[in-house]
């Protein structure tokens, strides 16, 4: 019953943003340079809808919105699977926001497979987990799985926004981002609750692994420091005071920003923007990602 009472309030919520996102955005002008920006974040919008459904409900946009979309999977615990049916919702809503600016493109062929996620953490720590990470296992595991999407989305955001011309792509990209940034705050305030916590049975702390997967990120991003776990060097932390790092952030403690091009490396999982594969297997959607396709990834 009380499952039914939230479904129900957060439908209602998304019917009402809904409604006045459409009015915010549509009739707005946008230029061609906007358009390409504004688009590419849909490739990752999808994603993080997918991953928050299937984790949720067990199904996917097809089911729930198929006009956005142009094995079920075993539930966690009540926490994140209310958490996880939260956010799913927000993406529908981000995914019509955007649809409403510009015409934005079909969902892209995606890979949330449970080996795809083991491939990220097999890659963060440099070997084979055995047995392999199960995304899908318990809480920990989704928590941690969560933690490698929407932060990747927050920095594109980020990177976007000062190349952006016209009022209603500013508009838009800053309500995006403000929603992107208060999901890893949550999911990264989740899981420093549970920091000092091993991840059974590999006897590794949570943190470590966010740890991991951030320095991963960098790696595969080419770029620089850009990524931040649950723990860093004091120097590193708030005001070079602090070890704990629940918002990630620069020297100064603003976000960091990303290209397109850095995200491409990071989702596709080889460290190259013409390489695809990882969680999307024939590359990503939109002009941007799709000019660098055919220019040998190998």
């Amino acid at each position: 019953m009380i499952l039914v009472y939230f479904l129900i309030l957060v439908l209602l919520q998304v019917n009402s943003n809904y409604a006045v996102d459409e009015y915010m955005f549509i009739g707005g002008k946008v230029s061609k340079s906007d358009v390409d920006l504004v688009e590419f974040p849909l490739n990752l919008e999808y994603m993080e809808a997918e991953f928050f459904l299937w984790g949720s409900l067990g199904h996917g946009l097809d089911k729930l919105a198929p006009e956005l979309a142009d094995a079920v999977v075993p539930e966690v615990n009540t926490l994140s699977r209310l958490t996880s049916i939260r956010y799913f919702m927000f993406e529908v809503v981000r995914n019509g926001a955007i649809k409403d600016t510009v015409a934005g493109f079909p969902r892209p062929l995606l890979n949330l497979s449970r080996e795809s996620f083991a491939t990220v953490m097999n890659d963060a720590f440099g070997h084979p987990l055995e047995p392999s990470f199960d995304p899908y296992a318990n809480d920990i595991n989704y928590l941690l799985a969560s933690y490698v999407i929407p932060y990747v989305g927050l920095t594109g955001y980020v990177g976007a926004n000062p190349k952006l011309h016209s009022p209603t792509a500013k508009r838009l990209v800053a309500g995006l981002l403000g929603v992107e940034s208060g999901q890893d705050a949550v999911l990264r305030a989740l899981l420093y609750e549970r920091g000092k916590e091993n991840v059974e049975p590999y006897g590794i702390t949570v943190t470590e692994f966010t740890n991991r997967i951030s320095e991963l990120r960098n790696k595969l991003g080419r770029h620089g420091n850009k990524d931040e776990g649950l723990k860093v060097k004091t120097k590193v932390g708030a005001e070079g005071k602090i070890q704990g790092n629940i918002l990630a952030g620069n020297k100064y403690s603003l976000s960091y920003d990303r290209t397109p091009e850095e995200i491409l490396r990071i989702v596709y999982g080889s460290g190259k923007e013409n390489k695809p594969g990882g969680f999307y297997p024939n590359g990503a959607e939109g002009r941007i990602a799709r000019s660098y396709l055919g220019h040998g990834g190998e």
